[in-house]
């Protein structure tokens, strides 16, 4: 079934066209992954579907209704934050801030809120360390506390926005995989914006690509060619595997070295 509709969406801010006529749909347990350089619309694109941004142009449905603040069917995973070492508050009350943002009155009786709790950080493997203070806890622990506050409200759609953003690759591969499981598990969507796509390359379903106002949906197969990318940059990019993992090389004038791989402005693919 369609969980996400975008018809002919167009985003603009003043003069300047993040993407135009982007039409997309995303189905039920489908994860797609969204790449492109800083700039390009990948973050207003998540907050065109929480509700928090509106369209210039074209429409956006989410269950086939218009996208709201709060819709407890909609889970975001963010960036990966610093906390204070000291901070005294503990993994499971980190993840309970969550359970009742969304509503209206009074929250949750204390037993069932505490069980709810518990199930998330079950299924992201953090009930180890749930009763430690969040500020002494590594980057992936953290992460799998935003991924429980995330499941809190069982969603139908995961947003997660750059959550392997400073992680090492350990933790990327721990993290992505957390995300994955879920949605194999439980049938939820995920639209992953990211700059690494080698450590979820094995589970996406299919690519967004922004760049420049313009974009490309596709497998990775698809997207992720010589052909599409320097289509898309109107420069010479030059796609390879190499051992399993894609490395993008470009010219001179896609805005960096010859021999680089793939870095700033263009989305990181090979380190």
């Amino acid at each position: 079934m369609r969980l996400i509709e975008l018809d002919q969406a167009t985003l603009r801010f003043g003069d300047r066209t993040l993407w135009s006529a982007l039409d997309l749909t995303v189905e039920d347990g489908e994860f797609l992954a969204v790449l492109g350089p800083n700039g390009a619309g990948k973050t207003t694109l998540l907050r065109v579907l929480l509700g928090l941004q509106q369209l210039s142009a074209g429409g956006v449905q989410l269950h086939g209704r218009t996208p709201r603040r709060g819709d407890p069917s909609v889970g975001y995973v963010p960036q990966q934050r610093a906390f204070d070492v000291d901070l005294p508050l503990r993994g499971r009350d980190f993840v309970r801030l969550g359970l009742d943002g969304h509503r209206w009155g009074l929250p949750l009786p204390r037993a069932a809120g505490r069980r709810r709790v518990d199930a998330a950080l079950a299924q992201v493997g953090a009930g180890g360390y749930a009763d430690a203070p969040v500020g002494r806890l590594s980057g992936g622990e953290r992460q799998r506390l935003h991924i429980a506050q995330a499941l809190l409200g069982d969603p139908s759609l995961l947003l997660c926005d750059e959550p392997l953003l400073s992680l090492d690759l350990r933790h990327q591969q721990e993290v992505a995989a957390v995300i994955d499981r879920r949605r194999r598990e439980a049938g939820t969507a995920v639209v992953f914006v990211t700059h690494e796509i080698n450590p979820i390359l094995s589970m996406v379903d299919r690519i967004l690509f922004l760049v420049g106002g313009r974009w490309a949906i596709g497998t990775p197969d698809e997207v992720l060619t010589s052909e599409t990318m320097s289509d898309l940059y109107g420069s010479p990019i030059d796609v390879l595997r190499v051992r399993g993992r894609i490395v993008v090389v470009g010219g001179a004038g896609a805005g960096h070295d010859e021999h680089s791989e793939f870095v700033e402005p263009l989305p990181s693919m090979g380190r």
